[in-house]
């Protein structure tokens, strides 16, 4: 068998020729190669080493070895005279080797390969001949591209290693696509990075630039991520927002990476406000309002006119920030504007100013709508209802056209009392107080249309002595109340240990089948008394033999809210309990699965407050 060296072969591969160089046996004997080449034309089957007439070892014709390629009846034939090239090679990358570049290349760990396969010359004989065809078939030089600006700083504090850690868990943790079924005993981690984050910024870490993609493509996927995941991004998230089309939402949803101004640099503000993009206008007006709301009203109204209606609508939303009586010129304007949404907005930010002249109209309205019969038995509430929608009417928000269902002259006697200040039915209904006026009967069934809109009233004007009232005793039967969409948002009025108080009052008297909504209003953690009202509950449920999934809602606000202290306590629920003859089959098992889960998410939380602390390695 015939050898070559390593130089030879590496020297024939980096070429891309056909022809592999001549082996040392040809080599010393150039004379008998000069002799039996032709003198003519190459005919087909010729190869630079010889004319293939006879003489395998020398041509190359016979038996190919390592090293060497057979190239009969491959080739074209060709007219190049001989000794053209005085080495017999062709011409660099005119032709490639179709025998080199189709010839498998076996792993050179298989035993089971010929031995002319497993040497390693000709493993990289053939991956470099491909490489070279390949670059001269496809390259293309082209000039670079310049290189982007360098990511903005970031001063806040990195996270302890522990918590990277968590996060880097956390992110890459997917909802299973079942969507149902059983969900075992492990927490539920994409249900604690929300909670996450939130403590995460309320230590004020930044977040560590590996996890920045994971972050973007987390909050591209989870809309109720977003403010957070954006604000523990900080500026390199949203610089690297600004490379991939899918995490544009982030400039959509930010000052676009842009640096705000300083709220008093008056220069800087209006150059922003005049030339930025809606969502960095959106962000500049929502600073400048928390610093000076007299200057934002002045900025937003320099360029009102010239606005979209649908950024009209967003910017009257910033204006919710500092609302005064400064802001009813403007408001009043705002009455008379061509959108309906933005006369929506305008009357409801008018109407939580109680001295505002809108509060005046629309009391007087809903004044001559309702009033204090005292020909019955007992003083009555009676109702007269609106006969028409005047423009007055509509101009001041009024909206003529009532929804599938509902009749016109109710529909426009909510909206008059839902907008009227509630200090006036004192006056108008005898001097009586809430309670007093809450208490007395109300004629011809209109009181459920009447108390619907008193707590609307009570919820867009924040009075918690009015939503006191509205909301009755904890203890007092569901259907006697508000319901419990009205009761939740009546309930967001009250301070946090006051809400927290009824809605474990609530649970204690009624279960947890209506208190779903009620428990989402509470503050995290929920207080001791309504974490245990909510187990002693769930645990109510359990006994009654049913299966667990009706309740799968307050479970899984009771792994995100409730103490993580409280897991010590519930480590006795844990055990599967026995099941009795009016028991489900299998219930008792699904029921420990769930307080078991319960526990591991609480001990997790736990274990991840610690980690953001730094208390753990």
């Amino acid at each position: 068998m015939t050898t070559m060296s390593w130089e030879d072969l590496v020297t024939s591969a980096l070429l891309g020729t056909d022809r592999r160089p001549l082996p040392p046996t040809a080599r010393t004997r150039p004379g008998r190669a000069a002799a039996t080449a032709p003198q003519g034309p190459r005919q087909r089957g010729t190869t630079a080493e010889g004319t293939g007439n006879g003489d395998a070892g020398d041509a190359g014709t016979g038996d190919a070895g390592i090293g060497q390629v057979r190239t009969e009846g491959t080739q074209a034939a060709s007219t190049e005279p001989e000794g053209t090239r005085p080495d017999g090679v062709e011409a660099v990358g005119t032709r490639p080797a179709p025998a080199l570049l189709h010839a498998p290349v076996a792993p050179l760990a298989s035993r089971d390969a010929p031995p002319a396969l497993l040497d390693a010359p000709v493993a990289l004989l053939g991956a470099a001949a491909v490489h070279t065809v390949r670059r001269r078939a496809g390259l293309v030089p082209a000039v670079a591209a310049p290189l982007p600006p360098p990511a903005p700083g970031d001063a806040r504090p990195p996270l302890p290693e522990a918590a990277a850690r968590r996060l880097a868990q956390l992110l890459t943790d997917r909802p299973s696509a079942g969507g149902g079924g059983r969900r075992g005993a492990a927490p539920d981690l994409t249900e604690l990075l929300p909670q996450w984050l939130a403590a995460a910024n309320a230590y004020g870490y930044r977040a560590p630039a590996a996890a920045l993609p994971a972050l973007l493509d987390a909050a591209r996927s989870r809309t109720d991520l977003r403010p957070q995941a954006l604000a523990f991004g900080g500026p390199r998230a949203l610089w690297l927002a600004g490379f991939n089309s899918e995490w544009r939402f982030a400039l959509r949803g930010a000052s676009g990476g842009t640096a705000l101004p300083a709220p008093e640099d008056a220069r800087g503000v209006r150059r922003l406000w005049e030339e930025g993009l809606f969502a960095e206008r959106v962000a500049l007006l929502g600073a400048v309002r928390a610093h000076d709301p007299a200057a934002a009203l002045e900025l937003l109204a320099s360029t009102w006119a010239e606005e979209r209606a649908e950024d009209r609508l967003m910017f009257l939303d910033s204006l919710r920030t500092g609302l005064s009586p400064a802001d009813e010129e403007f408001l009043e304007g705002a009455l008379s504007d061509r959108s309906r949404n933005v006369r929506s907005a305008a009357a409801e930010l008018l109407s939580a100013l109680p001295g505002s002249a809108y509060a005046a109209r629309m009391a007087a309205r809903a004044a001559s709508c309702v009033g204090l019969d005292h020909t019955a038995g007992q003083p009555t509430v009676a109702v007269e209802a609106p006969h028409e929608c005047d423009a007055a009417m509509q101009r001041d928000g009024v909206v003529p056209q009532p929804p599938a269902g509902r009749g016109e002259r109710s529909w426009w006697l909510g909206q008059l009392v839902e907008a009227a200040p509630l200090a006036v039915w004192g006056e108008r209904l005898g001097g009586r107080t809430p309670e007093e006026v809450a208490a007395l009967p109300v004629a011809d069934d209109w009181r459920d249309e009447l108390h619907a809109a008193w707590c609307r009233a009570a919820v867009r004007q924040r009075d918690p002595a009015w939503s006191r009232v509205l909301l009755g005793p904890a203890a007092a039967p569901p259907s006697a109340g508000p319901g419990a969409a009205s009761s939740a948002a009546l309930l967001s009025t009250l301070p946090d240990g006051e809400r927290a108080a009824w809605v474990a009052a609530f649970v204690a008297s009624h279960g947890l089948s209506e208190a779903f909504q009620l428990l989402g209003v509470c503050t995290v953690p929920w207080s001791g008394a309504l974490g245990r009202a909510v187990v002693d509950a769930l645990d109510i449920a359990r006994e009654a033999g049913g299966y667990p999934w009706s309740f799968s809602g307050v479970m899984g606000l009771a792994e995100r809210c409730l103490d993580p202290e409280e897991a010590d306590r519930l480590e006795s629920l844990t055990a599967a309990s026995d099941e009795g003859g009016d028991t489900a089959p299998g219930a008792g098992g699904y029921w420990a699965e769930a307080f078991q889960r319960l526990v591991a998410t609480l001990r997790l939380r736990a274990a991840m407050h610690e980690e953001l602390a730094g208390r753990t390695g």
